[in-house]
């Protein structure tokens, strides 16, 4: 395997720009950002000293959430009072329970895949197929509800292994469910928030050293991530209101069986 041949390297302020990107890239694009992220630190030979970049990049991408979704978010904050706001506000806390759990209490187990490639690869197949099936579900546009959110959410938490894409399963089961592409998309990456933020804190607590890569390089992947992550999110978007989704399907099958072989 290349990953095993490969020679590591300090991580240069080049190298944080291109994992930065692919961060951006991959955290909403349905084509797996963890899982990404070790194949190009693979072949990249990056030998990575502690966790700050990537609290950085994961700060860079909630900030891409944020700025895309700006106009709900302070739709909901002016409407607390509402029943429907008050709704939407329970179904993104059901629908985040389950990764908190898997977050909590495997993180250790999971932390381990990261370190086998192979265990990317697989997980990319398995995101592959469960996009393309998304080809075959006739659109429909029923409502959300409490168990709804939470089987959306546990997909969610099976996307904490790296090469399955968090937003590749929470919006394939919610159609699934019955929900438009839009309000799938749109509760998606709302649920988005509380899983990148609970994801950088929990990444946070493990870093007990401090950051310890130069501020060029963690700004590099701070600034790449977030502007990458908003163009990613729009081009999401307008592809999965196209009924284009599945096509990412067939990229990660792609690269998730390359990877395997080579």
């Amino acid at each position: 395997m290349f990953y095993e041949d490969t020679m590591e390297s300090k991580m240069t302020f080049w190298d944080s720009l291109i994992l930065g990107s692919i961060q951006g890239v991959t955290e909403f694009l349905p084509i797996s950002s963890s899982g990404h992220l070790v194949i190009i630190q693979s072949l990249l030979g990056i030998n990575q000293p502690g966790n700050d970049f990537e609290i950085l990049v994961h700060i860079g991408t909630l900030g891409s959430v944020l700025y895309v979704f700006k106009n709900d978010i302070l739709d909901i904050l002016g409407n607390l009072k509402q029943k429907s706001t008050i709704i939407f506000i329970e179904l993104i806390i059901i629908g985040t329970l389950p990764a908190v759990f898997i977050g909590l209490n495997f993180k250790d187990q999971i932390a381990l895949l990261f370190e086998n490639i192979t265990n990317v690869s697989v997980a990319l197949i398995f995101t592959g197929i469960v996009l393309i099936s998304t080809f075959f579900l006739k659109r429909k546009d029923l409502e959300n509800n409490f168990s709804k959110a939470f089987l959306i959410g546990t997909f969610q938490s099976i996307a904490i292994i790296p090469g399955i894409s968090r937003s590749g399963m929470t919006i394939s089961i919610a159609m699934l469910l019955g929900l438009s592409p839009k309000n799938a998309a749109k509760f998606s990456f709302m649920l988005a928030i509380p899983a990148i933020s609970g994801a950088g804190v929990i990444t946070a607590l493990d870093t007990t050293s401090g950051f310890l890569l130069p501020y060029q390089i963690l700004l590099g992947g701070l600034i790449s991530s977030f502007f990458i992550g908003i163009l990613s999110l729009n081009i999401l978007l307008k592809l999965l209101e196209a009924g284009k989704f599945h096509f990412f399907g067939v990229y990660c099958f792609i690269v998730g069986l390359l990877t395997l072989v080579i």
